[in-house]
C-alpha cells in the first residue's frame, strides 16, 4: 500500500471531517474570551490542540474497538477490522496526536498544560466506557465540551462562567445526538453485553432522553448568549440551531433510522458553524473584530 493511500485510509478511519462538530465551538470559545479576534499564534495552537486531541481519541477508539467493530455488520468494513490499516500504523498515528496535543497545551499556557492530562484521560477513557456504563454518551459529550472550555482558558488564562455554559451546551448536545446514533446498534449492544442508552431504555426512552438533552443544550447556549450580551445575530444563530435540532429529532421520530445520516452528520455539522457565525457576525458588526487591525 502506498504512503498516500495509507494516509488516506488513516484519515478516513478517524473520520477527520467530523472535526467540524467541535471546532466552531472552540473558535467561539476563543473569540468569546477575547471579545474579538484572539492572537493568531493562540488560534493556531488551539487548532493544533483540537487536531491532536481528536486524532488521538478517535484512533484509540478504533484500536480498542477493533474486535467489536469486526463483529458488527455496520462497522466490519472499517479500515482496521478490514485490514486496510495496520495496528502499528494506528498506534503511531495515536502517538503523534498525543504529542501534538501536549505541545499545543504547553504552548497555550500553564493552566492548559496542567489540565491536559485530565483532558487525555477523558477523551481516551470514553472508548472504554461502554464496557461498563450506559452513560458513555455523556462522557463523549464531556470530551467534546473540552474544546470550547480549553480554547477559552487558552485566551483568558482562567475559567469563566460563559465558558462553562457554552461547554455545558456542547456536552448535552453531543450526548443527545450520540444517543440517536447508537440506536443503530441497539440489538447488537444487547447481544454483546455492551452498555448504551438504547440498549437500556429502548427506542422510546432513548428518543425522549435525547430530546431532553437537546433542550438542555439550547438552554445552556441561551444563558451563554445572555452572559455575552448577545443581540440580534447571536440569537438568530441560536434560533436556527434550535430549528436544526428540532429537525434532527423529527427525522428520527418513532425510531425511524432511514435518514440517520442526515440527522447525525448533515445537521450536526452545521450546529456549531451556525452558532459561531451568529456571534462572529455580531462581533464584526460592532467593530470588535476590526479593532486589532
Amino acid at each position: 500500500m502506498t504512503i498516500f493511500k495509507q494516509s488516506r485510509e488513516l484519515l478516513d478511519m478517524i473520520k477527520f471531517e467530523h472535526t467540524v462538530f467541535a471546532l466552531p465551538f472552540a473558535l467561539l470559545g476563543a473569540v468569546g474570551a477575547a471579545q474579538g479576534l484572539p492572537p493568531l499564534r493562540t488560534a493556531l495552537w488551539i487548532l493544533a490542540a483540537m487536531v491532536g486531541a481528536r486524532t488521538a481519541a478517535m484512533t484509540f477508539n478504533r484500536l480498542v474497538d477493533v474486535d467489536v467493530d469486526a463483529a458488527n455488520p455496520r462497522t466490519a468494513s472499517r479500515a482496521l477490522p478490514a485490514g486496510r490499516v495496520s495496528q502499528a500504523g494506528a498506534v503511531v498515528l495515536m502517538g503523534a496526536g498525543i504529542v501534538l496535543f501536549g505541545l499545543a497545551a504547553g504552548a497555550l499556557g500553564p493552566l492548559t498544560w496542567s489540565l491536559s492530562p485530565l483532558a487525555l484521560v477523558i477523551i481516551l477513557g470514553y472508548s472504554l466506557c461502554k464496557r461498563f456504563t450506559a452513560w458513555a454518551h455523556v462522557v463523549l459529550g464531556l470530551s467534546l465540551s473540552g474544546a470550547p472550555l480549553g480554547a477559552w482558558i487558552a485566551v483568558a488564562g482562567r475559567i469563566e462562567p460563559p465558558a462553562l455554559w457554552l461547554s455545558g451546551g456542547v456536552l448535552a448536545w453531543t450526548a443527545g445526538f450520540d444517543i440517536l446514533y447508537a440506536l443503530q446498534d441497539e440489538a447488537f449492544d444487547r447481544e454483546r453485553g455492551l452498555h448504551s442508552i438504547p440498549s437500556k431504555l429502548g427506542v422510546t426512552g432513548s428518543l425522549w432522553l435525547s430530546r431532553s438533552l437537546h433542550v438542555i443544550a439550547l438552554a445552556c447556549w441561551g444563558v451563554f448568549n445572555l452572559q455575552m450580551g448577545g443581540h440580534l445575530w447571536s440569537w438568530a444563530g441560536w434560533a436556527l440551531v434550535a430549528a436544526m435540532l428540532g429537525r434532527e429529532q423529527w427525522l428520527v421520530r418513532g425510531g425511524d433510522l432511514s435518514r440517520i445520516d442526515q440527522a447525525f452528520f448533515t445537521l450536526n455539522s452545521l450546529v456549531g458553524l451556525v452558532f459561531f457565525a451568529g456571534h462572529a457576525l455580531e462581533y464584526w458588526l460592532s467593530k470588535t473584530l476590526l479593532a486589532p487591525l
